[in-house]
């Protein structure tokens, strides 16, 4: 990363405010941007704070496994790279993540992906979503001479994040909900 640009605000110095810089990084390689501030700490402070202003890094729920989460931002990482295939192809990784983590015992994708459904764990509208994210996966895994689109890249990303949300928070969540309306005491009729 290459400095590009910055702006200093710097405050007052009959007062004790922080000094704030916007720094505007670039990646020599692709040619991609990110906006940072900076704050520097005042005088009786000692922390130093850095914050990714643009592009936003959206953040995985923290219920979803670290192995699978890895997975979810490498795909981020290669679409924000504009490498659209390499997207799809972890977003796949993703969904093989988290079938074997789910306890399936089928190999292949698409029947660890079925098991999911047979076992209630995913259903119908999820279920075809993971379907279209391993055969869009497989697109990108396999040599053919249609690429992976950057819309298509971005659609596997939010539907793989939306379906680990539904596994890992969602149902958990509403498991919790339920078992506590169930529970001696509760009002529920």
């Amino acid at each position: 990363m290459e400095i590009w640009a910055r702006y200093d605000d710097i405050p007052d110095p009959d007062q004790d405010f922080s000094e704030t810089s916007y720094t505007l990084l670039g990646c020599m390689l692709c040619r991609q941007s990110q906006l940072w501030l900076w704050t520097e700490p005042a005088e009786f402070d000692d922390s130093d704070e850095r914050q990714r202003l643009w592009p936003q890094v959206p953040t995985l729920a923290q219920d979803i496994p670290t192995p699978i989460a890895r997975e979810v931002i490498e795909a981020r990482a290669c679409f924000d790279a504009k490498l659209y295939t390499a997207a799809a192809v972890m977003v796949r990784r993703s969904l093989e993540g988290m079938c074997i983590e789910q306890g399936t015992k089928k190999g292949a994708l698409f029947q660890a992906l079925q098991e999911l459904r047979d076992d209630g764990k995913i259903e119908g509208r999820l279920f075809d979503w993971a379907q279209a994210l391993r055969v869009l996966g497989n697109q990108g895994a396999h040599f053919s001479e249609h690429s992976v689109s950057r819309e298509d890249a971005a659609d596997a990303l939010s539907l793989a994040e939306a379906l680990l949300n539904y596994v890992y928070v969602f149902t958990v969540k509403y498991e919790e909900f339920q078992n506590r309306r169930r529970s001696p005491g509760s009002t529920a009729e």
